[in-house]
This record gives C-alpha cells, sequence and structure tokens, in this order.
C-alpha cells in the first residue's frame, strides 16, 4: 500500500489507497474553507511520501510535508499566510506520518549514523535507544503540526488521521488487474520451477527479479521525481527553504 517496494512501479493496495485518500482531501475542502481553517490530515506511508505527494497533488493540498523532505516550519506557516493575505483564508496540508521538521530530520539521521557507524554492541545499543526515544517524542507529531501551525497564522487549526481506513474497504480497478496480471506471471514462473524472485510490474510488463536484489531496497520518494517537479510547479509549498 505505501508503495515503498523496490525494483517494481507500484504495488498492491496503492492506487485503492491513494483514491480513498484523494476522496478525504476533496471531503475535507468544504469544511475547511467554510470555517476558513487549517486543515492538517495525515496520510499513511510510514517513510515513503508516495501516498501523501499522490492524494495531496491530486486533491488539491496547499502544502505536503514529506518523510524524504525535511520541511521547514516557518516556509510552511508563511505559504499559509500568503494565501491569507491573497484572501484564502483556509488551507489543506497533507502531511505523510513519517514527515519532519528540518532539526528533528538532522537527529534521527545523525543518530541514524552513529548505529550505521558503530564500533561495539554499547555503541549500537546506545544509537537504537536514541532513535527509539526520537521517534517517541514525535510519535504525535500531526498535532504538534496543527498547534504550531494555529500559532504562528492565527488560523484555527484541526486534524485529520486517516489511519487504517486507508487500508480497507473495496480494490480499485487498477489494483485488480496489478494482482491478476502479476499473479498470472507468478504462477508462470511456478510451473517452469522458477523461485527466489519477485514479480515486478514494469510498464505493462511482469519481470522476475531476485529475492536479495528487493531485500532491504526501499523506494522512497526522489526530490527530482516527476510528482515533486509538478507539485512546484502548481505552487505547492513542499516546506523545503530557498
Amino acid at each position: 500500500m505505501d508503495n515503498d517496494v523496490g525494483l517494481t512501479d507500484v504495488t498492491f493496495g496503492f492506487d485503492t489507497a491513494l483514491g480513498i485518500a484523494t476522496d478525504a482531501i476533496d471531503r475535507l475542502h468544504s469544511t475547511a474553507h467554510s470555517h476558513h481553517r487549517i486543515i492538517v490530515v495525515e496520510i499513511m506511508g510510514h517513510r515513503a511520501g508516495w501516498l501523501a505527494l499522490g492524494a495531496g497533488i491530486a486533491g488539491g493540498a496547499d502544502v505536503i510535508p514529506l518523510p524524504e523532505i525535511p520541511y521547514d516550519l516557518e516556509v510552511v506557516a508563511d505559504a499559509i499566510r500568503k494565501r491569507s493575505r491573497s484572501g484564502k483564508n483556509f488551507s489543506i496540508v497533507a502531511v505523510a506520518e513519517g514527515a519532519l521538521p528540518t532539526d528533528k530530520a538532522s537527529m534521527v539521521r545523525e543518530a541514524e549514523q552513529r548505529k550505521l557507524n558503530a564500533a561495539n554492541k554499547k555503541e549500537k545499543k546506545d544509537a537504537k535507544e536514541d532513535l527509539a526515544q526520537l521517534n517517541q517524542e514525535y510519535a504525535n507529531h500531526t498535532v504538534l503540526l496543527s498547534r504550531q501551525l494555529e500559532q504562528m497564522t492565527g488560523l484555527e487549526s484541526r486534524v485529520t488521521i486517516l489511519g487504517h481506513l486507508q487500508r480497507g474497504g473495496t480494490p480499485s480497478a487498477a489494483d485488480r488487474l496489478l494482482a491478476t496480471r502479476l499473479s498470472t506471471a507468478c504462477a508462470d514462473l511456478i510451473s517452469q520451477d522458477h523461485f527466489g524472485v519477485m514479480v515486478a510490474a514494469r510498464g505493462d510488463d511482469a519481470v522476475a527479479v531476485p529475492l536479495e536484489d528487493v531485500a532491504g531496497n526501499k523506494k522512497l520518494v526522489p526530490q527530482d521525481h516527476p510528482w515533486v517537479v509538478s507539485a512546484q510547479r502548481v505552487g505547492t509549498c513542499l516546506g523545503m527553504s530557498e
């Protein structure tokens, strides 16, 4: 659902979850507009921002903080203030659950690097404990972000956390087609005694990729991805400093 599996174009459930999140943003526009509020909607995806980015663009979100692009809180608040000055007294913030402000992201990266470079078990344990503490401190980051934006902009702010609603419901036609296409390719590989591979979607084809190439190969949003570029071109704030 998170679309974060490496070496495949798309994963099962992503299209369905994307549609649910987009529909939620569409519905939240009415309340945000009529009550002149900031609506901060948290979208799943763990450390990958594909769902938040896709749904944010499709749903017309004004700000889209992503895990891959640490956000500057002042940049986000300024984008909302600019909307207010132009007569748009509401904003939709589609935030990925793994998004972090720049200062917190730096601390996480430093702890991850210490864990990676640990010379002994104690150093590795200490780094892991620091990471766990950082993650615990920022567990309710969406609520915190909402409060900060309310204080910085003077606009009332509300939070909507979609949570596991994104994981349920009826699969989209695109997901059904993907599942059928890849499962039939999988059956063909089994009949050929070809094992130890993942069936990946590549364009209209299905290809076998060795599992050792996939394991640990997480697909994250590149900063130069066409979706990111398109979001910037239509004026969406991603929270990046100049």
